[in-house]
């Protein structure tokens, strides 16, 4: 037969570019360009093992006849397993009767080398088939008779090909898909972080799971507001850069100190900071949860005079009661509170002592006896009258961990 009949036809060749084809069409952006264009034959590589010589070049002839240019031979199986070794090929002819190691004992070096995706044609001159069956059951791709026809040489390597590319096709699917798994995933725990970020975890989960309206009635919650006393008149002499560095080394170190208590962060306004305790099911003692807190905030503010040699003073002030909580707007949405206990708590921030926490009376019946307190006596709260008020003197608390020791997993 003349090495034209022998030649792959152009339909041939249309197969074999196929997978190619609809590796483009797949994801072009995601797979490599190289990947989306045919593989020449000349480009593939073969590897003939036989301990015959006349086998090795009649295979040979055979392959070069078909446009396949890179093949090499070896004469026994560990020679196979040492070229496998070194380097990676398209196709394997082997003979299964070889002296040092068989056929089949190459299959198993290559199955405990999870060689899998390489396809191998036997190739044996027996009559008995069931070494060829038991290749196979191995993981060989087929089976070919010594006494080959090259047009069935031609259709058993075609057909190999064919299931190669389409299991790299597979792969190659299976590693897009596995990618842009793991990128949903990064950008929905980054996004879950953000969220987090601006909302407290339970009502992230609701907005999450399809709730457009969150409103929420609290029958008791304490809230607390604290202030930077003499910071905007102190910002004047700053440069913009020290100025954003320390109120966000202050209020940084308050959203630990919220964190590691289990009470929310509710917002920052200009140099003022508002929490709330009491907004989750279970946090019964929100008042001293948030005392507590308030305690180490005064504590905070001091390391921080420390470390920028300043002269800040805090005002602290809080109040329980009940409350509407909420989330508001479109873009840049909000998780605020609303209601009588939040306007007073910030009375008693605005009508407090730098340098103090001051209560009303109703944060004070909430507060355990360890709690030291001093009355204050009446004071006049705008849009309330007169209220008792008192200032919490000491706080059972655990010692403060401080800046420098506060440790990022924290938040």
């Amino acid at each position: 037969m003349s090495n034209k009949e022998n030649a792959f036809t152009s339909k041939d060749l249309d197969v074999l570019s196929l997978v190619s084809d609809n590796v483009r069409a797949l994801d072009p952006t995601e797979l490599d360009a190289e990947a989306s264009r045919p593989v020449p034959l000349s480009s593939m590589r073969f590897l003939v093992a036989d301990d015959s010589s006349l086998m090795r070049m009649a295979l040979s002839r055979s392959l070069k006849n078909l446009g396949f240019e890179n093949i090499t031979t070896v004469s026994n199986g560990k020679e196979a397993i040492a070229q496998l070794r070194g380097g990676s090929f398209d196709l394997i002819l082997l003979d299964i009767e070889m002296p040092e190691m068989t056929g089949l004992e190459v299959l198993e070096v290559m199955k405990a080398m999870k060689i899998v995706d390489i396809p191998v044609i036997v190739i044996s001159g027996g009559s008995d088939s069931e070494d060829a069956i038991r290749c196979i059951e191995m993981g060989a791709e087929d089976y070919l008779p010594k006494s080959f026809n090259p047009v069935l040489l031609r259709a058993r390597v075609m057909n190999a090909l064919n299931k190669k590319q389409l299991r790299d096709l597979d792969k190659k699917r299976l590693d897009t898909i596995r990618r842009q798994h793991e990128m949903v995933t990064r950008e929905k725990e980054l996004s879950d972080n953000l969220l987090l970020n601006i909302l407290p975890r339970e009502i992230s989960g609701r907005l999450k799971g399809g709730e457009e309206i969150i409103a929420d009635a609290h029958d008791s919650v304490t809230i607390l507001f604290g202030d930077l006393s003499g910071f905007t008149a102190m910002s004047r002499t700053m440069s913009a850069i020290r100025l954003v560095t320390v109120l966000n080394g202050i209020f940084s170190e308050f959203d630990r100190i919220t964190h590691r208590h289990g009470v929310e962060k509710i917002k920052t306004i200009g140099d003022c900071y508002m929490a709330a305790a009491g907004l989750t099911a279970g946090h019964r003692d929100h008042a001293g949860a948030l005392v507590t807190v308030a305690f180490e905030m005064l504590q905070a503010v001091t390391e921080v005079n420390d470390a920028y040699n300043l002269d800040l003073k805090m005002r602290i002030g809080l109040n329980s009661g009940n409350a509407v909580a909420g989330v508001i707007g479109l873009r840049k949405f909000t998780y605020d509170l609303w209601g009588d206990a939040v306007n007073i708590a910030s009375r008693m921030e605005s009508t407090g002592e730098a340098g103090r926490v001051h209560i009303s009376a109703n944060t004070a019946r909430l507060l355990s006896p360890a709690f030291e307190l001093e009355e204050r006596g009446l004071v006049e709260v705008k849009g309330a009258g007169s209220m008792l008020t008192y200032y919490v003197k000491s706080c059972p608390c655990q010692p403060y961990i401080g800046i420098e020791d506060a440790r990022p997993e924290e938040m």
